[in-house]
């Protein structure tokens, strides 16, 4: 019993430590049976390259953040439900080893660890704990996943025109489908709803065509049955992607992925096992 007295309250310390990490105006993380399963650091790929991230993986979500000051300040607290995410192995690449892809309905991303034994507790743990929640019958698990971004490098020319990027010639993306296009292709904005119910996102002309034509047929469908089509997503959903973000990182200048891996070791950290029941791999 007082082991357990001693481990509720060090959690609590230790949740607490982490939302105090995000400052004061993001969600609260203290919540009545949720426990810190583990932490670290993973570089996750943005079209920018390889950045350095905080995770927290929690017995129900999994939270995440850029790193302000190593151990102490972190920003951009992003947070995911574990019944929402689907993970997939992967081959080591040019630029990334000890990689796995994590797909939400929101977003999907690709990250790494320092090496294949840190990669395998971090899937082997996110799969235990979503494993646990869709099992107990709390929650479904999601269905739907947004696709991965086509990186910048890889095409010189858009996806949908074949104009050559320049300069002036900017490189967008497609929220449906991921293709790296030009300015005049993604013009158009729509509703995709596994991503934000509400928030007109920038897609593609061929994405936008089959769109509407797939909204028309819906709508007529709920107008014949009498259906509501407005979908209210939690406060925890919302926290977890932004198109305004997204936008701001389409003007960020494109970077040579040849310097991908010219990574720090100072921007890794071990996966650190905070529950009793955890063992750290042997190194």
């Amino acid at each position: 019993m007082a082991v357990q007295l001693m481990f509720t309250q060090d959690n609590r310390d230790r949740i607490h430590a982490v939302e105090n990490s995000f400052g004061p105006k993001v969600k609260p993380l203290s919540k009545p049976g949720r426990v810190l399963i583990g932490e670290g650091r993973l570089m996750k790929l943005s079209r920018r390259g390889p950045q350095p991230k905080v995770f927290f993986l929690f017995n129900d979500v999994l939270v995440y953040g850029s790193i302000i000051l190593n151990g102490r300040w972190n920003k951009k607290q992003k947070i995911i439900h574990l019944e929402d995410i689907q993970l997939e192995d992967l081959e080591d690449s040019v630029t990334m080893r000890n990689q796995w892809l994590i797909r939400t309905p929101r977003k999907s991303f690709y990250v790494s660890a320092i090496s294949d034994k840190e990669k395998r507790a971090w899937m082997e743990h996110i799969e235990d704990w979503r494993s646990r929640l869709v099992q107990s019958g709390g929650c479904r698990p999601g269905s739907t996943f947004a696709v991965t971004w086509i990186p910048n490098h890889a095409s010189a020319v858009c996806m949908r025109c074949s104009d050559k990027f320049t300069m002036a010639q900017r490189r967008h993306h497609c929220r449906r489908c991921g293709f790296v296009v030009c300015c005049a292709c993604s013009k158009k904005r729509a509703v995709i709803q596994h991503i934000h119910p509400t928030k007109r996102l920038r897609v593609c002309t061929t994405c936008h065509s089959s769109l509407s034509t797939t909204d028309a047929k819906t709508q007529e469908m709920s107008r014949q049955r009498g259906d509501s089509t407005e979908k209210i997503g939690s406060d925890e959903d919302e926290l977890e992607g932004s198109s305004e973000e997204e936008e701001a990182e389409e003007q960020m200048e494109d970077h040579d992925p040849s310097r991908w891996m010219e990574t720090q070791m100072d921007s890794w950290s071990p996966y650190v096992y905070l529950k009793p029941d955890h063992l750290r791999p042997q190194t």
